[in-house]
């Protein structure tokens, strides 16, 4: 076996090498892609800076908090303004752009807009743990939220993958939004738009498309699906992409386990209960009690 192996390991080496145009690897001379490994080493220390001394963290010096959060914020920028640039050079090579302009200014600025916004993040999910406080009478503690429940995690890296794609950010917010999903079953896409108060119960097999958007205080539970309908073709039958395909969902709506709502021109209207394993392809409009009863669903407004 062992002189087989010495034998052919060239000839196998030679097949998969990078150097002969794998589509597939990351090599410095041709792609030099960000890394996932320091895009999640990022965003655990950005976890650390809007919930310090928690999730694995040791407890935070009280004498010197400040100088500690600095120092991790400056280790946050270089190390995702690195990250930043790659995949902004990867895109541009993608595209074969010309005149796009300087991936390193574009890199600096999405960092840039990343920290200036993390004090209206924490806002935002200040009130993302309360709502999950309010709403499961099985939380003790705020600070039991924030140290364990998926939903809040998966939500927290949300607001920070969002906030890296509305700067036009590629890769990066992608491969945050899919390490929570690894590790949650929370599958939220980075582009999503989900307002303040937001509250995942349970959370496993949640998926929140692209295109959705949700209001303020709204509450899901596990394995809520706001999907695509359909996908657009174009004349040579590829998907049109950038097209709004998922449902909207608006102010103090709650939809519990199992519901489906598809479709870019759907609207779930404010102040509606969306009941568990509904199927819903069409608008329901505000207040309105949504719960399945055979042959088909029925809509109450209150």
């Amino acid at each position: 076996m062992k002189s087989w192996i010495e034998n052919h390991l060239d000839t196998i080496a030679d097949a998969l090498s990078p150097c002969r145009d794998c589509p597939v690897a990351n090599t410095e001379r041709d792609v030099n892609l960000p890394g996932t490994a320091a895009i999640t080493a990022v965003l655990e220390k950005l976890l650390a800076v809007l919930y310090p001394g928690c999730h694995g963290q040791a407890p935070v010096a009280h004498e010197n908090c400040h100088t500690q959060l600095r120092d991790t914020l400056e280790q946050i920028a270089a190390e995702l303004y690195d990250q930043a640039h790659r995949a902004l050079e990867y895109a541009c090579n993608r595209a074969k752009c010309i005149s796009c302009g300087d991936c390193a200014a574009q890199a600096r600025t999405t960092v840039t807009a990343l920290l200036d916004g993390l004090p209206a993040i924490r806002e935002m999910l200040q009130e993302d743990i309360q709502a999950a406080y309010e709403g499961d009478p099985a939380a003790r503690t705020t600070m039991e939220v924030v140290m364990s429940y998926p939903g809040l995690y998966a939500i927290t890296v949300h607001r920070i993958a969002h906030a890296l794609y509305s700067q036009g950010l590629p890769l990066i917010p992608r491969v945050m939004s899919e390490h929570a999903h690894a590790k949650t079953g929370i599958d939220i896409h980075p582009g999503a738009s989900i307002g303040p108060g937001f509250f995942i119960d349970h959370g496993t097999g949640v998926v929140i498309g692209e295109t959705c958007r949700i209001g303020r205080r709204v509450k899901l539970y596990q394995g809520v699906t706001l999907g695509a309908l359909s996908f657009a073709k174009d004349e040579t039958g590829a998907l049109v992409k950038g097209v709004k395909r998922h449902p909207d969902v608006e102010d103090n709506v709650i939809i519990y386990a199992g519901a489906t709502i598809l479709g870019g021109d759907t609207v779930i209207g404010r102040d509606t209960v969306i009941g568990g394993n509904v199927w819903l392809i069409h608008s329901v409009p505000s207040g309105s009690k949504v719960y399945n009863r055979t042959p088909s669903p029925e809509i109450h407004i209150l």
